[in-house]
């Protein structure tokens, strides 16, 4: 067997030095070129491709094409030129340690389901090759599509899910902008426990309705938490399936409760049943005091009209935050020029996710995803480069902005007004409510 193997080496040298002999030359291999390293092969790139999952149809359609349009103009301002506004990456054009390389963004639509999410993210990183994702608008979509993320090893930044259950998987590559429903709902029970101490309203007792997704489930966990630090008693707590088509029962059963509060966590379409059904069954607590989702959604606003006035919500943006941030105003003016409507909490939130992740992008000078995590980890955007109410965007060790804060709007006039904390306050919070029968 040696033997053979011999001869059959010394063949194999016979024929090469037989083709050196054919051709009249010596032919040597090309060194081999050492392999660029992602900065090296990111300041090559023209365009650098990021995926964005939203529900651009379904009940949550119009949110979606909100945030959308949101999205898209942090990718304008970045992609462009505007040496007026006090953003990250404003005053440049492209990602200058990227060579000038100009963000585009693929779009996906979830469709509000959590399945869809997760297989548009597989497409995403798989097909279109997408260096980091976006998203998700729904707590549950956001789970399964950052799911995906994790596994493959890709940045994931969100900016508007508010589920806590989020930031405590202990994943390395998930980033969230917004502050969380523990967040939020410490903001709303300080805004009772202000409203008792200095307004006395004298707010004993609350109710909760949750929808049975993990956004309904985790609000529900954190009020309750809240309720017992200020001393507030839950009395009644009522679970209804999402996009439900009727809520009879659930009101009857919270009008039963009698709470001073009903404190509602929903998307749009069961948040506007919520106060339809409200009004048809004559429930009057003296506040609905909600956890922002389809309540502050534009359609709800549009749709009820009057019979929306006077309900309050936790929020992370309000228009009037306009003016107390000129930043706030300018990128207000380019998105009313692009939409023909004002910036809402959703999109508001999308624009600084998208940003945040751009800053990082930019500052690893690098589309290797290990090197933009590491980006992200290392954020620390200032309050005032941000057009939110917050202190700025700097990440925990769980990803979890530390910086956010949350405020209490109010509908008064047919727009949500901030009404605490005081120091954004633009009217006094009308409580308690007028009942339907007081409402003209």
């Amino acid at each position: 067997m040696k033997l053979a193997r011999v001869f059959s080496s010394l063949g194999i040298l016979v024929l090469v030095v037989g083709m050196i002999s054919l051709f009249g030359q010596v032919i040597t291999a090309p060194a081999a070129s050492p392999p660029a390293s992602p900065k090296q092969a990111a300041v090559a790139a023209k365009e650098v491709k990021i995926g964005a999952i939203y529900p651009l149809s379904g009940g949550a359609a119009q949110a979606g094409v909100d945030m959308k349009a949101g999205i898209e103009l942090a990718v304008e301002i970045v992609n462009g030129k505007y040496p007026d506004i006090d953003l990250p990456l404003a005053k440049t054009e492209g990602l200058p340690n990227l060579g000038g390389a100009k963000i585009a963004v693929v779009f996906a639509d979830s469709q509000g389901k959590a399945e869809v999410g997760q297989t548009e993210a597989e497409r995403l990183i798989t097909s279109e090759q997408v260096i980091a994702l976006l998203g998700c608008y729904h707590s549950a979509v956001t789970k399964t599509a950052s799911n995906v993320a994790e596994r493959v090893g890709l940045p994931f930044v969100n900016g508007e899910s508010s589920s806590p259950d989020l930031t405590e998987r202990g994943f390395r590559w998930f980033f969230r902008t917004s502050p969380n429903d523990v967040d939020f709902s410490r903001a709303m029970f300080d805004f009772i426990d202000t409203m008792n101490k200095q307004k006395n309203a004298n707010i004993k007792t609350v109710s909760l309705l949750v929808e049975d997704t993990d956004f309904g489930t985790n609000s529900a966990i954190a009020q309750k938490a809240e309720a017992k630090r200020i001393g507030v008693n839950v009395v009644g707590e009522v679970k209804y399936k999402a996009n439900t088509t009727s809520l009879n029962a659930e009101i009857q059963k919270l009008k039963a409760d009698k709470a001073d509060l009903l404190l509602p966590s929903s998307y749009l379409s069961d948040a506007i049943l919520t106060v339809k059904t409200m009004k048809e069954l004559d429930y009057n607590p003296k506040l609905i005091l909600a956890q922002d989702a389809g309540y502050v959604d534009a359609n709800f606003i549009t749709t009820l009209a009057k019979d929306g006035e006077g309900i309050a919500s936790r929020a992370a943006f309000s228009i009037d935050i306009i003016n107390v941030k000129p930043v706030a105003k300018k990128i207000n003016d380019l998105y009313r020029a692009r939409t023909g409507k004002d910036l809402t909490d959703a999109p508001a939130r999308s624009f600084t996710a998208m940003l945040t992740l751009m800053e990082a992008i930019n500052r690893a000078g690098s589309t290797d995803p290990e090197t933009i995590r590491k980006a992200l980890a290392a954020t620390d955007i200032p309050g005032r480069q941000t057009i939110m109410p917050w202190k700025g965007v700097k990440f925990d060790e769980k990803g979890q902005n530390s910086m956010g804060q949350a405020i209490i709007v109010q509908l008064q006039g047919g727009k949500y007004t901030t009404v605490f904390p005081f120091e954004f306050k633009n009217a006094e919070a009308v409580f308690p409510v007028p009942t339907w029968s007081q409402r003209k």
